[in-house]
C-alpha cells in the first residue's frame, strides 16, 4: 500500500472565513491519480462549509465501504477520490454530482514520474526507483507501460478511472482548462469556465468567487504540486515528454487523448 507524505494542511481556516452556503447535494471529485486532484479539490472546497467537507480519506475501491455516508442524499458532503468504474462504485455515486478530472497522458506520465521518485511518495517495492541508476526515459516507459505486478499501466488507470465512466452522467473536466482559467481570473472566458464548474457542483457563485479561487489554488497549500516535491539528487526530467514517449503512447493507448479532448 503506497503512502503519501507532504505538507500539512491548512486550508479549513480560510475556508471558514467566507460565508458558505451549505451543499444540497452530495459532491463527488473523482480523478485519475496525479491529475491535479488537489488543485480542484482545494478550489472547491472554499465553497463548500468545513463540516460538510468529507476528507478522511480519498475514495477508492478497496475503502469504498467505508465512505458510503460521504454519498447520503440527506446528510450532503464533498468527498475526493481516485475511483474505478465499476457496479459498486455506480451505485454508491448514484446520489451524488459527480465530477470528473483528467490531465493530457503526455503531461501525465511526467508527472507521474516526478511523484514516484519523490520522498513524498512511498512504496515498498518500488522504492529503487529513486535510486538514481533509472534513466529519465527508463522512468518514463514504466509510467506508460506500467511495471509488471507493482505498478499499473496507463492504459488501465485512465479505461477504469476515467474512459468507462464518460456517458454515465459525470461532467468531464480537464485539468488544463483549470490551469488555463486561473491565469487570467478577470477574463470572460475565466468567469464562464468556473461558472459552468460550480453549476455542475451544485454551487451558486458568490460574488467573492475569485478570491476564494486564488486562495484555493494556492500551490503552497498542495502538497503533491511539483515544487513541494523533494525529488533525489541525480534524478531529472525534461518539461515536455520527448517524442518517443508520446509514441510510445499512442502506441500503448491509441485514441485516448482524442477521446479526452486533447487532439
Amino acid at each position: 500500500m503506497a503512502l503519501i507524505r507532504g505538507l500539512q494542511d491548512t486550508l479549513n481556516a480560510k475556508v471558514s472565513a467566507f460565508e458558505q452556503t451549505p451543499l444540497k447535494e452530495p459532491l463527488f471529485l473523482n480523478s485519475v491519480p496525479k491529475g491535479g486532484t488537489h488543485l480542484i479539490r482545494n478550489i472547491l472546497r472554499m465553497f463548500v462549509p468545513v463540516a460538510q467537507h468529507h476528507d478522511r480519506d480519498f475514495v477508492q475501491i478497496p475503502n469504498l465501504h467505508q465512505h458510503v455516508d460521504a454519498f447520503n442524499p440527506h446528510d450532503p458532503k464533498l468527498s475526493c477520490g481516485h475511483l474505478l468504474f465499476s457496479d459498486q462504485s455506480v451505485a454508491i455515486t448514484r446520489t451524488a454530482r459527480h465530477i470528473l478530472l483528467v490531465r493530457d497522458p503526455y503531461d501525465w506520465v511526467l508527472a507521474r514520474a516526478r511523484f514516484f521518485v519523490s520522498q513524498e511518495f512511498d512504496q515498498p517495492n518500488i522504492q529503487h526507483l529513486k535510486s538514481g541508476i533509472f534513466s529519465a526515459e527508463a522512468l518514463l516507459n514504466m509510467m506508460i507501460f506500467g511495471i509488471h505486478q507493482k505498478s499499473p499501466a496507463l492504459i488501465d488507470i485512465f479505461t477504469h478511472n476515467a474512459a468507462a465512466w464518460l456517458g454515465t452522467g459525470v461532467t468531464l473536466v480537464r485539468y488544463e482548462d483549470i490551469v488555463e482559467a486561473l491565469g487570467d481570473l478577470e477574463s470572460r472566458r475565466s468567469e464562464e469556465f468556473f461558472q459552468n464548474l460550480l453549476d455542475a457542483c451544485g454551487v451558486t457563485r458568490p460574488d467573492d468567487w475569485r478570491e476564494r479561487v486564488r486562495i484555493g489554488s494556492d500551490r503552497k497549500q498542495s502538497r503533491t504540486a511539483r515544487e513541494n516535491l523533494s525529488i533525489p539528487d541525480g534524478v531529472t526530467f525534461p518539461t515536455e515528454l520527448p517524442d518517443m514517449q508520446k509514441r510510445l503512447v499512442e502506441v500503448h493507448a491509441p485514441g485516448l487523448r482524442a477521446l479526452l479532448g486533447y487532439a
